[in-house]
C-alpha cells in the first residue's frame, strides 16, 4: 500500500541576497512496511524535502503535490496537516537535544502529543508515555518518564525521540539524521530499533542520511539528491552494485574499504556543492563532474546548457545525467527520455 507520493515537490526561500531553490522537482513514493533512503552532502535538500512533507516549512514558498494516504497536503488546510502530524505521521528530528523541550520532562513532552491528538485524561497519557519509552528499549521508563532531556544520555534521547514519535502509533515515520553524533554501538541499535519497529508495525519510514552505510543497512529504496534535486533513484541492491550517475559512483568510491592497499589515499570529490542562491546552469553536478571534463565538446555543452530530467534507464532505475552509461559513463545520450 502506498502511504505517500510526492510529484515535483518544489521549496524555495525569497531572502535578501535572492530566492534559495532549496528543492527543485523531487519525486518519490514510500509504502507500507518499505524503507526510502534520501542519501546526498549536507545543503543537497533532504532535511528541506522532509520538513515540506511534514508541513513544517514557514516562510517558503512550496509547489507540487504530496499526498498522504490519499490526501493532498500541499494547500490543505492548516487543521487537516495538524491532524495528520504526529497522528499518523510523524518526525524523528536530527538534534534530540534541542529538539526536546529542557524545561519539560520527556513523559510531559510525550503525554503532550498523544493528548493532543486522542484527548483522554492526563493518567492516560502518562501511562502512554511509560509505555512507549519501554517499547523502545529505555530501562526503568517509569522513572526515567519524569526526567529531563539532559538527564539522558544522547543515545536515549534518540530513544526517546523515536518513543515521542511512536506515542499516537503513526504510519510513516521520517527520521533525520537518526544516528549523528552517536558511537558505532549507539548508532547500531538505534537502526535495528527501527527495523524491528517496523517489522512489528508495518511502518512506512523514510530514512536521511550522509551515511551510506546506514542506506545500505536499512533502505528498500534510495533517493540520491544533489543540489537540490534528484540524481538517482534505484533499488538499494542496484544502487550498490551499478550506480549510475558520476556523483552516485563519487559518492561509493569515498568510502573507506577493508580490501584497500596500506597506503591508500582516500578518494574525495572534488570541490564542494553549489550554492542553491546561485546554483550553475544545466547539470549541478557539472563542475565537479570527471566525466564531464572526459566527455567530447558536445557533451560538457549539454552539460551545461540543460538540466538533466530524472530519466528511466533500467527497471526501476532512474538517473538524472547525459552523459550515462553504466561502465565509464562517457556516452553522450543526444536525447534523454522520461
Amino acid at each position: 500500500m502506498t502511504l505517500l507520493e510526492v510529484k515535483d515537490l518544489a521549496v524555495e526561500f525569497s531572502t535578501a541576497e535572492g530566492t534559495v531553490r532549496a528543492v527543485r522537482g523531487v519525486d518519490f513514493t514510500v509504502e507500507a512496511g518499505r524503507t526510502l533512503g534520501i542519501v546526498g552532502e549536507s545543503g543537497s535538500g533532504k532535511s528541506v524535502t522532509s520538513l515540506a512533507v511534514m508541513g513544517l516549512h514557514r516562510g517558503a514558498e512550496v509547489t507540487g503535490s504530496v499526498r498522504f494516504d490519499g490526501t493532498e497536503l500541499i494547500g490543505a488546510p492548516e487543521e487537516t496537516v495538524r491532524a495528520l502530524r504526529g497522528r499518523r505521521m510523524a518526525m524523528v528530528f536530527q538534534d534530540a537535544l534541542t529538539s526536546l523541550h529542557p524545561y519539560f520532562t520527556i513523559g510531559d513532552q510525550i503525554a503532550e502529543a498523544y493528548q493532543a491528538h486522542f484527548g483522554g485524561k492526563r493518567r492516560t497519557a502518562w501511562a502512554r508515555a511509560v509505555e512507549v519509552l519501554g517499547d523502545v528499549g529505555i530501562p526503568e521508563p517509569a522513572r526515567r518518564a519524569g526526567e529531563y532531556p539532559h538527564q539522558f544520555s544522547g543515545g536515549m534521547r534518540q530513544r526517546a525521540m523515536i518513543a515521542l514519535a511512536l506515542s499516537c502509533e503513526p504510519d510513516l515515520i521520517i527520521a533525520d539524521e537518526p544516528t549523528t553524533a552517536l558511537d558505532v554501538t549507539v548508532q547500531a541499535q538505534v537502526l535495528e530499533l527501527l527495523m524491528k519497529l517496523q517489522q512489528d508495525r508495518g511502518l512506512g519510514i523514510i530514512m536521511i542520511t550522509h551515511d551510506l552505510g546506514v542506506i545500505a543497512r536499512v533502505a528498500d529504496e534510495v533517493l540520491v539528491m544533489y543540489g537540490g534535486s534528484a540524481a538517482e533513484q534505484a533499488p538499494a541492491e542496484t544502487l550498490f552494485t551499478a550506480p549510475r550517475h558520476p556523483y552516485t559512483r563519487g559518492l561509493l568510491d569515498s568510502l573507506p574499504r577493508l580490501d584497500a592497499a596500506d597506503g591508500d589515499a582516500l578518494v574525495s570529490i572534488p570541490g564542494s556543492p553549489p550554492s542553491l542562491l546561485d546554483p550553475p546552469a544545466g547539470c549541478p553536478f557539472h563542475p565537479r563532474c570527471a566525466v564531464y571534463r572526459a566527455a567530447s565538446e558536445e557533451g560538457r555543452r549539454a552539460c551545461t546548457e540543460q538540466r538533466p530530467p530524472l530519466r528511466l534507464v533500467a527497471e526501476h532505475h532512474r538517473t538524472a545525467c547525459l552523459l550515462d552509461s553504466p561502465s565509464e559513463g562517457r556516452g553522450f545520450q543526444k536525447e534523454a527520455t522520461a
